[in-house]
């Protein structure tokens, strides 16, 4: 594509994917934001089988909406059965709001980007939400197209196709390279419009109808969220209060960090070693023997920050906190963490406050004794019933400054769990 025709996307992202300036509460969905909907709810994959919301359910916040693959690998399927990738789905809500990927300076800290390990900078379309929505699209282990084209042509065929005219002036055409890549760049920016929208970032949580001043936290929601300001320093990456212009929180600073999560034994990323490609290759070669680089494998293939590669090793994205409770009922499973080790709330609440921590107490308040934990394979549920966590899948820069021995009490611990529920969107109708 040419650089007028970049530039004019860059702008149209800007304008619009919904950012503070532009936030709305209710209301009918734009042109754009309705064609995006379209498309995130669409199969285009290869075979027509997966659809952005396949990993991205509305009903649980925009991220896996799976039972039975939440209580165990945590990652999903692609497209092509028996295809899977190595992390679970982040959450789509309020990824709009990140800031294009960049390396602050003054901090000595990357900011923003989409995905686990930020690859999604931005830098394509003015917003890594749009630049994210590119990505599953053509992964093999995710909806799998072969090209751009492939997923262009889908769209012209679609029974909504209508609508690209009213959004772009024109009718979607694939029928030379430069307008396959102005149209699958479309696609993204329609997709980011609907994820910027207010069916997608709502702010409709108890707790934004609290700090609106209608309605009251209980006395224990009110006892977690003192604790996840001050002893059990949540704020610290997951910022709770309105900024300084009165919009209100995003419970992300938007960083990148590696909280020592040890790794998940039933991630089947470990078993794409003997699943192969369409070219005969394997998947994982390395099989168990892979360790997740996090941000630092994406540092590793820019030259400009590659020098950084190794002091930012193992750290994840620090994922919003809203809707992190969400789900369509108490005992709907939901998967924490970048690769899903953790199975509730509590549970990883627990590895903050217990980490680094001997003889801990478990899930009922009594004391155990602590088990070695020496397999880097042991489940979460192994973990909780020998009151011990395994090792970090990587050791190196591991945040023991805000989490590990926390010293929280049990009751402590569900007082945090209490107040994070209250940020699930739907509390309230806008």
């Amino acid at each position: 594509m040419g650089s007028g025709n970049r530039l004019l996307l860059f702008v149209t992202a800007l304008a619009t994917i919904v950012m503070f300036s532009g936030l709305a509460m209710g209301g009918e969905l734009t042109k754009e934001e309705a064609l995006g909907k379209k498309l995130f709810f669409d199969k285009i994959s290869s075979p027509d089988s997966m659809a952005c919301a396949e990993c991205h359910g509305p009903e649980v916040g925009f991220t896996g909406p799976n039972p039975g693959t939440n209580m165990h690998g945590a990652v999903y399927m692609g497209a092509m059965p028996q295809r899977f990738g190595n992390r679970k789905p982040p959450s789509a809500a309020y990824a709009t709001l990140s800031p294009v990927f960049h390396y602050d300076t003054s901090e000595g800290l990357f900011v923003g980007g989409n995905f686990w390990n930020g690859r999604a900078t931005g830098e394509i379309l003015g917003n890594p939400a749009a630049d994210q929505a590119l990505g599953p699209f053509l992964n093999p282990v995710e909806q799998n197209n072969d090209s751009k084209k492939a997923v262009c042509e889908q769209v012209a065929a679609s029974k909504y196709a209508d609508m690209w005219v009213e959004v772009w002036g024109e009718e979607i055409s694939c029928e030379t390279n430069a307008l396959v890549e102005e149209n699958y760049d479309r696609i993204g920016l329609a997709i980011g419009a609907y994820e910027g929208s207010p069916e997608v970032n709502s702010f409709t949580s108890k707790y934004d109808l609290y700090l609106s001043g209608k309605v009251k936290l209980t006395k224990k929601e009110k006892k977690g969220m003192a604790l996840f300001n001050g002893k059990a320093m949540c704020s610290a990456c997951h910022p709770s209060n309105p900024d300084e212009e009165g919009n209100p929180p995003l419970f992300t600073d938007f960083t990148y960090d590696n909280l020592g999560v040890p790794r998940n034994p039933e991630n089947p990323w470990y078993a794409m070693d003997e699943v192969y490609l369409d070219d005969g290759s394997e998947i994982n070669p390395l099989g168990k023997k892979w360790v997740d680089k996090g941000l630092a494998e994406f540092l590793e293939t820019r030259p400009e920050w590659s020098d950084l590669a190794d002091e930012n090793m193992g750290k994840q994205k620090v994922p919003t906190l809203r809707n992190v409770g969400k789900a369509p009922g108490k005992k709907f499973p939901k998967a924490y963490t970048h690769n899903g080790y953790f199975k509730s709330l509590w549970s990883t609440v627990h590895f903050y406050n217990t980490r680094d921590t001997k003889g801990s107490k478990n899930s009922k308040g009594a004391k155990s004794s602590k088990g070695t934990c020496s397999d880097l394979f042991t489940t979460e549920a192994e973990a909780l019933k020998m009151d011990c966590w395994p090792a970090p899948e990587i050791a190196a820069n591991v945040n023991d400054a805000e989490l590990g021995d926390l010293g929280l009490t049990l009751e402590e611990e569900e007082a945090i769990v209490a107040f994070m529920e209250t940020l699930s969107d739907g509390y309230f109708k806008p």
